[in-house]
């Protein structure tokens, strides 16, 4: 991210919340799960702590827009639940502006904590884990992808090594691995 770029704090108005609240909350399952699969294929976590993971149940929410995120990780690859049968054994909760700037780097997670603007709940020693694999994560710089066509992610999926063939459709399977 452009380090000139401050990502600011705000919240969206309440009313976004109650509506995306309201619609199925898998796509942005299957959105996560699958940027946590190409970090995987990236080899941008640490595989060899990923075994604390294992069979784990992770809810992230985004609370201004109403969104949430249940998935595990299995046999190596995570994964979407759309119908949770218990409770998360790690739970996150922030407003949008928060993840954003934990993914551009501008705030650690600590800082967020202590600031009240990230919820941590559930099982202390996985979320210490958890939050050392990401500080631990060596972000590489990815090129500026343009196409008028496809989305910039798509563009990426497609073009990386994450899928096979060049500019081929990618396999959602792939990334997201069996249900």
């Amino acid at each position: 991210m452009n380090s000139s770029f401050t990502i600011p704090k705000f919240r969206l108005p309440g009313f976004v919340a109650s509506i995306f609240g309201k619609l199925p909350q898998w796509p942005h399952t299957v959105v996560l799960v699958t940027g946590l699969n190409a970090a995987l294929k990236m080899n941008l976590l640490p595989i060899d702590e990923l075994t604390a993971l294992e069979d784990k149940l992770f809810r992230v929410r985004i609370l201004d827009t109403g969104g949430e995120a249940v998935y595990t990780y299995r046999d190596g690859l995570f994964r979407p639940v759309l119908r949770p049968d218990r409770e998360p054994d790690l739970a996150f909760a922030a407003n949008l502006s928060a993840y954003l700037q934990l993914l551009a780097r501008q705030e650690d997670p600590d800082t967020l904590f202590f600031n009240r603007e990230l919820e941590i709940t559930g099982n202390t020693e996985l979320g210490l884990i958890v939050k050392n694999m990401l500080d631990a994560i060596e972000w590489p710089n990815l090129p500026l992808l343009r196409h008028e066509s496809v989305s910039p992610v798509g563009t990426m999926l497609t073009n990386s090594s994450i899928c096979t063939g060049v500019a081929k459709p990618c396999n959602l399977r792939t990334l997201v691995g069996p249900r």
